[in-house]
């Protein structure tokens, strides 16, 4: 029996899918600073892949709002001034707010449940325990993308997952890997999940609440350190 072919197109997908995913790592965690020019030559080298597979990734990634194509000056990095990071944060405590609220609603107990084995998984990063960073993959891997799935609100996911998420998650990242912030931030996750479980609502949108907060905040201090 002949071995089975294969499918060029399903080889090019598989290829695509890989540097898609290694480029949007490298942006979040901001191996490739936000506001940078890149070439593809220069992308296809590093990321050892061939100019066709880097073309259908860097297009998913310009979809998502990470890179920006400019006629006659190529790609660059997508970047939000400072005044527009600060006011996305402001969005992010009132949305992400109400998506705990109605989490704490609607959640069912095997999603709780699941949303506290997404933490005991994070609870064992070594950059977590060392309090440097806290890199959360995105989707189901991400503490922030669960609770707001779990709101079982279509039109506020759609706002937070369809249009902010991956602009603001290299921030998130970035600006998560300051000393004594990863720490913080686990702990107050889990106090999310503990007033999740309780059924409070109030208190879920709160502690969320403050939780962006203390995020801007931190934001906040350092551009205005490094301005």
């Amino acid at each position: 029996m002949s071995a089975p072919t294969l499918d060029p197109d399903s080889v090019r997908r598989t290829s695509a899918d890989r540097i898609f995913e290694a480029l949007q790592d490298a942006i979040v965690r901001g191996d490739i600073g936000a506001g940078e020019r890149v070439g593809e030559a220069d992308l296809a080298e590093r990321f050892g892949t061939s100019r066709g597979p880097l073309r259908e990734a860097l297009r998913r990634l310009e979809s998502r709002r990470l890179v920006e194509r400019t006629p006659h000056v190529g790609i660059r990095i997508a970047a939000l001034s400072h005044a527009a990071l600060i006011e996305l944060y402001f969005l992010r405590e009132a949305l992400e707010g109400m998506a705990a609220r109605l989490a704490a609603v609607n959640m069912t107990g095997d999603e709780v449940a699941g949303l506290r084995a997404l933490l005991a998984t994070h609870e064992q990063d070594e950059a977590l325990k060392s309090d440097t960073a806290y890199f959360q993959p995105e989707g189901d891997f991400d503490f922030h993308y669960r609770v707001i799935q779990g709101s079982h609100n279509s039109a506020l996911t759609q706002l937070l997952v369809g249009e902010l998420y991956h602009r603001v998650r290299m921030y998130r990242y970035q600006f998560s890997a300051y000393a004594n912030r990863p720490q913080k931030a686990f702990a107050e996750h889990q106090h999310i999940v503990d007033a999740i479980e309780a059924r409070d609502g109030d208190l879920s949108e709160m502690l969320m609440r403050r939780h962006i907060s203390s995020a801007r905040h931190n934001i906040e201090k350092h551009l205005k350190e490094n301005s």
